[in-house]
């Protein structure tokens, strides 16, 4: 079976995704900068409402994965909070300024987390040597890579992808992501060998408000929609599942 992950960005994705057949989920918030850690509540109630495992992603902000001493720490606090509260696993990523993976704060957390799952996410498409960065989060200890393979999409970077999955030689799991499909996963797994997939499956929905003022823009940024909610479609992350494992449905029928 190829387990898919889904990024869920609120409880209610949670339980979408699953109710879909994702046996994980990837928790966060502020898609918008490419997912932050959730609040406290999230976290709780999400892991009360569903019976998947719920990986907590651990990002203090948006932008750069080059982090201060005070984000450092706050990542720390994060992660024993899920720790404390029987989460799955964290999601973390953590590079120097050169490129390269911050191997000895990435241990620190790793070692944090234990017995938590560990996974090195996306930061990873952001690093100078991808084959270095693979032999440093595995020495760090992590569980599995979130890639796209150094690209914006799964089908740019999948020869990438499938040459990592090669060079890990199963020493650590190659979780491919962003980009995926129910129309574009079973040829991204042929390609790239990959085990795990990592997809969204989100649709946007009107916000339900009757008045809305458009002369106002909370966030700053005009192409940040205002009035627009993200949520996982759980009939896409279905199609996704259903695509994933074609050929072991097959054989079961």
């Amino acid at each position: 079976m190829i387990l898919i992950e889904a990024c869920v960005n609120s409880v209610e994705s949670a339980i979408a995704a699953e109710i879909g057949g994702a046996l994980r989920v990837e928790l966060c918030e502020n898609l918008y900068e490419g997912g932050t850690t959730p609040s406290a509540g999230t976290i709780l109630l999400t892991s009360e409402k569903v019976s998947i495992a719920v990986n907590v992603l651990i990002r203090p902000r948006g932008g750069d994965f080059l982090y201060s001493d005070l984000e450092f720490e706050v990542m720390k606090k994060d992660i024993l909070f899920c720790k404390q509260n029987r989460v799955n696993g964290v999601v973390i990523g953590i590079l120097k300024e050169d490129g390269m993976v911050d191997v000895e704060r990435t241990q620190e957390l790793v070692n944090l987390a234990s017995p938590m799952s560990v996974t090195f996410h996306r930061a990873f498409d952001m690093v100078a040597n991808p084959f270095q960065a693979l032999e440093d989060v595995i020495a760090s200890g992590c569980q599995r890579i979130l890639t796209s393979g150094l690209r914006n999409k799964i089908w740019q970077g999948q020869e990438m992808i499938a040459d990592l999955v090669q060079r890990a030689n199963g020493r650590i799991i190659i979780l491919a992501g962003s980009g995926i499909t129910s129309d574009n996963v079973e040829k991204m797994i042929k390609r790239t060998g990959v085990t795990e997939i990592h997809a969204s499956g989100r649709s946007s929905f009107p916000s339900k408000m009757v008045y809305k003022n458009h002369d106002v823009l909370m966030g700053g940024l005009q192409e940040i929609p205002e009035f627009e909610n993200i949520f996982t479609n759980t009939e896409k992350i279905r199609l996704i599942v259903q695509a994933a494992n074609r050929d072991v449905n097959t054989i079961k029928e």
